[in-house]
This record gives C-alpha cells, structure tokens and sequence, in this order.
C-alpha cells in the first residue's frame, strides 16, 4: 500500500466523519486528512475537540496543540456537546435544498412535502441550516456519549460508508439537476486515488473491469460516465416501452463509448 494514502487513511480513521466542514475543507473530512498529511495542523476539527487533536498528534509524532475552540460547551469525554437538527415540520414548504446539504443522508422528504429529520443518523454538521430559505431548522442538544471507543469507531465507519453514498447519488443527480447545486464541489480525483486502497468508496469513483488493476478516474471522466449511463438509463426504459431501430442503434453506440471509457 502506498505509503502516503495509509497515512491518510490513519488519519481518516481519527477524525469523526461529521463532513462538517469547520476545519476549512468544506468536502469532507477526508480532504482535511489528506491535508494534514501534507503538513497543515492537525488541531482543526472542532467536533473531535481535544481527544482528536491529540490523537492525530501521537499519530504524526507532532507537538499537541490546542483545539480549535467550539462554540459548544465541552462534554465529559473531552469533545464538544454533540447537536442534533430538527425541522419545524409545520414550517417546512418541502423545498429539498436540505436534503441535498445533508452530507449523511439523514434528512427524507419529498418536493412540496414536509421533510424530517432522522435524528439517530444527523451529526450536528449544521449544513442544513444555511441553504432553508424559510429557517424552520433548530439545533438541539443530545446528551448521549458514546460509552467506548468501538463504538465511536463504528458509528465513524457509518458515517463515512454514508458520505460516500452521498457522494455517488450527488455526482449522479448534478449531470441533470437544474438550479444551483447545495453541496461542495466534491474533490472526486481524491476520492477517487483513496478508493484505490479501500473498497468501501462507490463505484461511480472507481472502476473495476474483470482482472485489470482498478482504475482511477478524475473528475471530469466520471462526470462523463455518469452522463452516458443516464442517457443509457433512459433509452432502455423507452424501447421497453416501444421499439425504436435509431434509439437501439443509438443505445449501442453509448454502450460501446461506456465500454471504452472503462478499458482505458
């Protein structure tokens, strides 16, 4: 394994996969770990209070530094209290930009439709509250710490497994979504070279093909791919309706560019 991506790797198992942003890389926590690898300070991440900071201390051999402050109080575990959103159910007019915001997937509803949150699954991030243009969205308090470390560790693989299905209905969604985007502008390219090392990343970042080594795409290809397999989506579903000669000439023509970008 590469010496540098098990860094990051390391890192990112620290770190507590709130994809909050606070740190200053709005895209995820796994860009902020591929920072500090590189030699930004490790003393960022204002969810995981002191305990991360001096975690990733140890780690990297570093001096400890303070950790950046919350604005929250300070929990007996040493981080900050965690927060939990909620919507204001009878304010909400079912505009969908949270759901899109939510880098978790904790938020369901539907255009037009009441939204709610599922408060077992939020992380606090408050992502969701800028992008409500009618800010029926509160933060409350929750009191549960979690009792050891397996079980943080495990509520982080969770969120983490959770980002990046975020990641892949996002990047799917925005080759056709009108209107501005909520979230980041993911760094796919990153995600993309982590996925190479661990299998947990989607595969709309990486593709596998039979016994070739896995292949890494930047974000431009996966974009691109994205936008084949839609187009291709789609015409299936028409000729199952009604046979078309020009859509099935033209339904192998996306298949054979699709086979292509793949066996590059």
């Amino acid at each position: 394994m590469n010496s540098q991506i098990a860094l990051i790797q390391n890192i990112d198992a620290l770190l507590p996969q709130t994809q909050c942003g606070l740190c200053g890389h709005r895209d995820g926590c796994l860009p902020y770990a591929k920072s500090i690898a590189e030699g930004e300070e490790a003393n960022k991440c204002v969810p995981g209070g002191q305990p991360v900071a001096d975690a990733l201390a140890a780690l990297l051999k570093r001096p400890q530094l303070h950790a950046e402050e919350s604005v929250w109080p300070i929990q007996s575990d040493g981080r900050p209290q965690r927060m939990k959103a909620i919507i204001r159910e009878d304010e909400c007019i079912g505009c969908t930009k949270c759901i899109s915001a939510c880098p978790v997937d904790a938020i369901i509803g539907s255009g037009k439709l009441m939204h709610s949150i599922l408060t077992d699954l939020c992380t606090g991030c408050e992502l969701c509250i800028p992008p409500c243009p009618v800010d029926c969205i509160d933060l409350i308090e929750d009191d549960h710490i979690l009792p050891n470390e397996t079980l943080r560790i495990s509520e982080q693989n969770d969120l983490r497994n959770r980002y990046y299905s975020h990641i892949q209905r996002e990047e799917q969604r925005r080759t056709h979504r009108k209107g501005p985007v909520v979230r980041a502008n993911i760094d796919t390219a990153l995600f993309a070279q982590f996925s190479a090392q661990d299998d947990r990343v989607p595969d709309i970042l990486i593709t596998q093909i039979e016994d070739k080594p896995a292949v890494q795409l930047d974000a431009q290809s996966t974009i691109e791919l994205a936008k084949i397999r839609t187009q291709i989506k789609k015409l299936e579903k028409q000729l199952s309706v009604r046979d078309d000669a020009k859509k099935r000439l033209l339904l192998d023509e996306l298949n054979q560019q699709l086979n292509a970008c793949q066996g590059m």
